[in-house]
C-alpha cells in the first residue's frame, strides 16, 4: 500500500505537487477564516455535566437565561486628579455609561466568511469603593475573545469610552474578561514573533550545516506550511461538521507539532534520499524518491500512528478540552502521514539531486566522524553507557517526588488590565471583578419563598473566604434561586478553589432550603471540578494511551522484548522530564506546583513523539542485525548511521516546542516538552536503547529469531571495530538491499 501511494506521487509529481498546491490554498483559507467560530473559551463548557459547577451553569442558562461571560469586563471610573467622587460626579458616570451602552460599535470591515463583530455593548453599574475613589462598570461584548475581529470591537470601544470619560474629566481602567486577553496579546506579540522568527532560523541554520545546500533547508519549510494550512482546514471541518468546541489553545499546539514532526519525516526522507542517490548513481531522481519513500514509509507510517493512537486515547477523557484536543492532533498529524507518503517524495522527485545543490561531499561516504564514534563507544561499552543513561534518567526523575499541581495562571505580564485589577483589590473584596453564585433548585418543582433564603445568605456571609453576598434573585416561576457572593482571595489562586470547594460549597449545601439543592459556580468553582476530572482522567489514558503504542511497536517489531525495552525507555524519559519540570518549576522558581495540564499533555508529546526515534532507531539495529555480523558491530552500524538524522530531527522538533515557553500560558509545556524531546533523541534512541540492543544482542527480537542472510554461518556477537576500520571490515555497498530510514551525513 505504502509503495504503490508513493510510486503513484512520484511518476505523477508534478499532479501532487498542484493537488496539495490548491488544498493548502484552500483549506488554509477556511482554517484561518473560521477558527474562531470552533473554539470555546469558557472552561466550564468542556466539564461533565455531572459536575456541581456544571450543574450551576445549566441552572444559570435554563433559569435565568444567563450564560458566563468570558468577554465581561470590569470598568474602573476614577476622577483624574485622585479626589473622592461627588454626586456630580456619579451622575456624570451613570450618563456616559447610558450613553455608551446605546451606541453602536462598527468594526472593521471583516475578511470574507469571517464574521461581523459590529454590536451595542451591555453597559451596568457596579459597585462603589468603600473610600468612594472609584466606580466600577460592567461590560459585555459577544463573540469569541481570542477573535481578532472581536478583539478590534473592544480596542474600538475602550478609546471611545476613554475620550468620553474624559470630557468630564474623569479616568477609567478595564480589567477581566477581554481586556486581559488583549492586554496579554499585545505584550506578548512582539515576542512571539521574535520566538518564530528565531525558531525558524534554527531549523535554517541545522538544515544548512548539515546538508549545505538552499533548496534543503527552505523547501521542508515551505512544504511543512502547506500541509499545515491542510491541516487546519481539516479539523475546523471537523469541528464544525460535528459541532464540536476547540480549546483555544489547539491551534497554537497544532502548529508546533505539525513543524517539528513534518520538519524530521522530510528530515529522514532527505538523509534516506540522499544516501540512495550516493549508493546508485546511476538510478534517476523519480525511481530513487520512491525507493526512499517504500523503505522508509513503513518506519514513519509506525511513528505517526503512534502520534495518533496515543492522542485518540483523549477521546476518552471526561474533562472536555483533553476530549476535543487529542482528536484535533491526531487528524492534524494523519495529514502530515498522507503528505509524508506523497507530497514529500514527489517534491523529491522533482527537485532530485538539485536539493542538495551545490554540495559535492555528499557524494563520498563519510566513514568517520562523531556519529561513528559515538556508535563504537555505545556498542564496545554498553554496560557503561546504559548506566550512565540510567543515573541521569533517575537523577531527573527524582524531581518528581512531592510533586503537586497549580491551576494558578503563572507568570503573566504586567498589564493595564493587571494594575487596573490591582486598584480593584486594595478597596473592595479580592473577588469583585470575579463573582461566583449559588444556584439553588426546587426538587419537586414547588415553588421558593425568598424568606428560606435568609439563613443560607447569613450563614455564607460568614463562611471562610467570602467577602460580601448579595440578595437572593429568584427565577421567574420561582423555582429556582441565585446568591451572588464576592470570595476575600483573587479567583484564580489555589486558595480560593480550596475555599470554595470546602467551606462555601459545604455551607450552600448544608443551609439551602428543605427541598433544595445548592450549586456552585465561577472561576474558582470550575477549576476545582476541573482538577477532581483531571486526576480522573490521567488514571485512564496513561494506561491505555502505553498499551495502544506497545501494540504498535510490536506490529512492527515483531518481537515481545524489543516493544518492552523501548516502552520501558520512554517511561524513564517520560519521569525524568516530569521531575525536571518539577524541579525547576514548583522548587527553583517557588511555584505552588506544575500546571495541571503538564502530566498528561507531557506524557503523550514526549512518550508518542519520543517514540518516533526509537522506532527508526531499532528499526535500523534490526536492519543491520539481518546481516552476517556480530551484534555489536550491527549496532554500532545503526548509530553510525542513523545518529545525524535522530540528532538534528530531534533539536530542530525541541527547538519547535521550546517556543512556547515565550508565552507565560505555555511556559511549562515549551520547556518540559522541548527538555523530553531532547533527552528522548540525544540520550534514548542514540545511547540507552542501542547499548541494551549491544547488552541483549539478538535475543532483543525474541521470540522472534534474527534473519540471517541465507548462506552464511553465524558470527558470534563481539566488539565492534574501530571508527577507523569500520569501513574495510564492514562495506555497506556489500551488504545486503537494506537501506536506513535516514542515511548519514
Amino acid at each position: 500500500m505504502i509503495r504503490k501511494l508513493t510510486s503513484f506521487s512520484t511518476r505523477h509529481r508534478w499532479l501532487t505537487v498542484v493537488v496539495w498546491t490548491v488544498l493548502g490554498a484552500a483549506l488554509s483559507f477556511v482554517g484561518n477564516s473560521m477558527m474562531y467560530d470552533v473554539t470555546d473559551s469558557r472552561a466550564g463548557d468542556f466539564l461533565p455535566k455531572k459536575y456541581d459547577s456544571a450543574v450551576a451553569l445549566r441552572i444559570a442558562e435554563e433559569d435565568f437565561g444567563t450564560e458566563p461571560d468570558p468577554n465581561a469586563l470590569t470598568v474602573l471610573v476614577a476622577r483624574d486628579d485622585g479626589a473622592k467622587l461627588t454626586p456630580a460626579d456619579q451622575r456624570r458616570i451613570a450618563g456616559t455609561a447610558a450613553d455608551l451602552g446605546r451606541e453602536r460599535v462598527v468594526a472593521p470591515k471583516p475578511e470574507p466568511l469571517m464574521k461581523d463583530h459590529s454590536q451595542t455593548p451591555r453597559v451596568s453599574p457596579g459597585a462603589v469603593a468603600p473610600d468612594k475613589s472609584f466606580r466600577l462598570l460592567t461590560v459585555s461584548l459577544d463573540g469569541n475573545p481570542n477573535d481578532p475581529g472581536l478583539q478590534d470591537v473592544y480596542k474600538e470601544f475602550r478609546d471611545h469610552a476613554k475620550d468620553a470619560f474624559a470630557d468630564a474629566d474623569l479616568r477609567v481602567g478595564f480589567t477581566g474578561g477581554i481586556a486581559s486577553t488583549v492586554d496579554n496579546a499585545d505584550a506578548e506579540e512582539s515576542t512571539g514573533k521574535v520566538v518564530s522568527i528565531l525558531t525558524m532560523g534554527l531549523i535554517v541554520l541545522l538544515n544548512v550545516l548539515v546538508f549545505r545546500s538552499p533548496a534543503a533547508a527552505f523547501v521542508p519549510l515551505i512544504a511543512v506550511a502547506l500541509i499545515g494550512g491542510v491541516a487546519s482546514g481539516a479539523v475546523v471541518g471537523a469541528a464544525k461538521l460535528f459541532d464540536i468546541g476547540l480549546d483555544p489553545s489547539t491551534p497554537s499546539l497544532i502548529g508546533v507539532v505539525l513543524l517539528g514532526i513534518g520538519i524530521d519525516y522530510f528530515l529522514f526522507l532527505m538523509f534516506r534520499f540522499r544516501e540512495q542517490l550516493r549508493n546508485h548513481p546511476e538510478q534517476n531522481a523519480r525511481a530513487a524518491a520512491a525507493e526512499t519513500t517504500g523503505r522508509v514509509g513503513r518506519a514513519i507510517t509506525s511513528a505517526a500512528l503512534t502520534i495518533v493512537a496515543a492522542f485518540a486515547t483523549l477521546g476518552l477523557a471526561s474533562f472536555g478540552q483533553f476530549r476535543v484536543l487529542g482528536p484535533a492532533i491526531a487528524i492534524a498529524v494523519l495529514v502530515m502521514l498522507l503528505a509524508s507518503l506523497t507530497l514529500m517524495p514527489a517534491l523529491l522527485a522533482l527537485l532530485g539531486r538539485g536539493m542538495f545543490w551545490p554540495a559535492r561531499a555528499w557524494k563520498k561516504e563519510r566513514t568517520g566522524g562523531i556519529a561513528a564514534r559515538l556508535g563504537h563507544a555505545v556498542s564496545s561499552r554498553p554496560l557503561r553507557c546504559a548506566l550512565g543513561s540510567l543515573v541521569l534518567l533517575g537523577a531527573l526523575g527524582a524531581g518528581a517526588v512531592g510533586i503537586k499541581m497549580s491551576y494558578d495562571q503563572q507568570g503573566l505580564h504586567e498589564t493595564a488590565a493587571s494594575r487596573t485589577a490591582e486598584q480593584i483589590s486594595r478597596s473592595l473584596p479580592a473577588g469583585v471583578s470575579d463573582p461566583h453564585s449559588v444556584y439553588v433548585r426546587s426538587t419537586d418543582g414547588t415553588a421558593i419563598e425568598p424568606s428560606s433564603l435568609t439563613g443560607m445568605t447569613r450563614s455564607l456571609a460568614k463562611a471562610e473566604g467570602v467577602g460580601e453576598v448579595g440578595k437572593p434573585v429568584l427565577s421567574k416561576d420561582r423555582t429556582a434561586a441565585r446568591v451572588d457572593l464576592f470570595l476575600s482571595v483573587e479567583s484564580d489562586t489555589q486558595q480560593a478553589r480550596d475555599l470554595v470547594s470546602g467551606p462555601v460549597r459545604e455551607t450552600a449545601a448544608r443551609t439551602a432550603p428543605k427541598g433544595t439543592d445548592a450549586y456552585v459556580t465561577g472561576t474558582a468553582a470550575v477549576f476545582a471540578d476541573i482538577a477532581t476530572a483531571v486526576e480522573k482522567d490521567l488514571r485512564l489514558v496513561f494506561p491505555v494511551a502505553a498499551l495502544l503504542i506497545a501494540v504498535i511497536l510490536f506490529l512492527l517489531l515483531r518481537s515481545l522484548l524489543a516493544p518492552v525495552v523501548l516502552m520501558i525507555a520512554v517511561g524513564l524519559g517520560f519521569v525524568a522530564t516530569l521531575g525536571a519540570s518539577t524541579l525547576l518549576f514548583q522548587h527553583g522558581l517557588d511555584r505552588p506546583g506544575v500546571s495541571f495540564t503538564l502530566p498528561l499533555v507531557l506524557f503523550l508529546f514526549v512518550v508518542a513523539l519520543g517514540t518516533d526515534y526509537n522506532i527508526l532507531i531499532t528499526d535500523r539495529i534490526r536492519e543491520e542485525m539481518e546481516k552476517p555480523v556480530p551484534a555489536r558491530t550491527a549496532v554500532a552500524e545503526a548509530v553510525r548511521h542513523t545518529a545525524p538524522a535522530i540528532a538534528t530531527a530531534g533539536i530542530v522538533l525541541a527547538g519547535s516546542f521550546a517556543s512556547l515557553a515565550a508565552s507565560p500560558a505555555t511556559q511549562e509545556i515549551g520547556f518540559a516538552t522541548g527538555l523530553g524531546i531532547l533527552l528522548s533523541s540525544l540520550v534514548l534512541s542514540l545511547v540507552l536503547v542501542p547499548a541494551l540492543a549491544a547488552v541483549l544482542g539478538r535475543g532483543l527480537w525474541w521470540p522472534r529469531r534474527s534473519g540471517r542472510t541465507p548462506g552464511h554461518h553465524h558470527t558470534p556477537d563481539g566488539p565492534p571495530p574501530a571508527p577507523e576500520q569500520q569501513h574495510h571490515h564492514y562495506p555497506y555497498a556489500a551488504a545486503p538491499a537494506h537501506f536506513d530510514h535516514q542515511g548519514r551525513i
